[in-house]
Formats: structure tokens, C-alpha cells, sequence
């Protein structure tokens, strides 16, 4: 099929490699190596949810400037923690470091990934824009064997900025050489891909595997990866 496009941008954590799968798994990894059921008296499902939630917090404060990297690994298990009455700043520390030194190294993928970018990568020029830190998207990417498939990846920490920032598209397109009329952003995140992507002027896929409800207009919205080969 030809397309107008040449460069196709795609978000790495939920969209291609499955974070919510590979972190889950790290996580009751360490719940039942230090025993956590004891330490914090509960279970690991109720662990989970007050993890998810203290991280999707830091997350989003880190996204607008209000916290930094340093800051956000140190605090998410400290703040679970506590949450169960537990506080040990210095087991948190290794809680972390050990978390950190797993989970990039998991390596499930979502649904229909490997076969799409198979699909794609003698037809287009591959690229990754992510929020994550550098040093475990290239590990996430090694180990999982999408760097086969990428001629770049562009993290926001390098660039200085997060998505949905302009800067962080505008300087992806001059390292890569690509042009925002001929390049498509593909990502998960309608703040950050989508309305990022639409801001700066760059075409974008919404993937949406759980059919959230929205006013946007993207312009492609799939609920699985493959039916991207429908229209590239």
C-alpha cells in the first residue's frame, strides 16, 4: 500500500512493549523474594493497586516538571509503603534499585507488535519518542529485540522536555531528518502522542486496545496494532 507517510514515530511503554504485563511480573518477582505479605500485611493484588496508583501520580508530576527523575525513584516505594503502615527509606532504596535492574529486562510485547513492525520495516523508517529514562528503554529495547527493528530513539531526557512538548517532535524530526507532513505518531497516550503530535502537526494513530471514550480527533484510531496494516 503507498502512503503519503515516510517516518513512523511510535511510543514504546503500552504501546509496544507491554509495561503494565513486564512491571507486574517484576513486582511479585520482589513481593515474594523480601516477603512482603508478612512485612506489610497484605496481599499482593491490594500491593499492586497501591503501587499503580502512587506511581501514576509521580508520573504525572514528573510529566509537568513538578518532580525529577532522582525524585520519582526515590519516593514510589517509599510512598506505597507507607501506605501500609510500613516506612524503611533505606529498604525502599534497594526495593528500587532492584526493581529497576529487573523489569527492563522483561521482555512480553503487546499483541501484534513483532508482526506489524516485521510488516513495516521495509517500508518505512522506524523511530521510537519516548517519556521513559534512556538507559532502560535501551535495555527494554535490546532485550526484547525491537531494536532490530528501529533506526532510532529519541527519549524526552535527552531532549530535555516530555511529550507532548513541541520541542521534543521538532528536534525527533531534525535528528532523524524526517518532515511533519510525511510522518505519523503512534502511541497510546492521547495527551501526550496524540495531542502532542497534533499541536506540532504531525499526523498521528491513537492505539486504543481498551476502546476508551474521548472527544479527539485523532487522525487513525485502532484497538489493535495489526489493524494499522489496513492503511500503511
Amino acid at each position: 500500500m503507498t502512503t503519503k507517510y515516510h517516518h513512523l514515530f511510535f511510543d514504546l511503554d503500552h504501546t509496544l512493549w507491554d509495561f503494565e504485563a513486564n512491571s507486574r511480573l517484576t513486582l511479585l518477582d520482589l513481593f515474594v523474594k523480601h516477603n512482603l505479605e508478612q512485612q506489610l500485611k497484605t496481599e499482593y493484588e491490594d500491593f499492586y493497586k497501591s503501587y499503580i496508583k502512587v506511581n501514576d501520580g509521580k508520573w504525572a508530576l514528573y510529566r509537568k516538571g513538578g518532580i525529577t527523575k532522582e525524585e520519582l525513584r526515590l519516593e514510589r516505594f517509599r510512598d506505597t509503603f507507607s501506605t501500609f503502615g510500613y516506612v524503611d527509606n533505606e529498604f525502599a532504596a534497594v526495593f528500587e534499585s532492584e526493581y529497576l535492574s529487573i523489569c527492563p529486562h522483561k521482555t512480553q510485547l503487546l499483541p501484534g507488535t513483532e508482526e506489524l513492525l516485521e510488516y513495516l520495516q521495509n517500508r518505512y523508517e522506524l523511530h521510537v519518542i519516548t517519556n521513559g529514562f534512556l538507559e532502560t528503554q535501551k535495555i527494554k529495547m535490546k532485550k526484547s529485540g525491537l531494536e532490530l527493528f528501529f533506526q532510532s530513539m529519541i527519549s524526552s531526557e535527552e531532549i530535555g522536555v516530555n511529550k507532548p512538548a513541541p520541542q521534543i517532535f521538532e528536534k525527533s524530526l531534525k535528528r532523524t531528518g524526517a518532515d511533519s507532513k510525511t510522518s505519523l505518531m503512534i502511541g497510546d497516550s492521547l495527551h501526550a502522542d496524540i495531542l502532542g503530535a497534533q499541536s506540532f502537526g504531525m499526523d498521528q494513530v491513537f492505539y486504543n486496545p481498551l476502546k476508551l471514550k474521548h472527544n479527539e480527533r485523532p487522525t487513525f484510531e485502532v484497538s489493535h496494532l495489526l489493524e494499522m496494516k489496513n492503511f500503511l
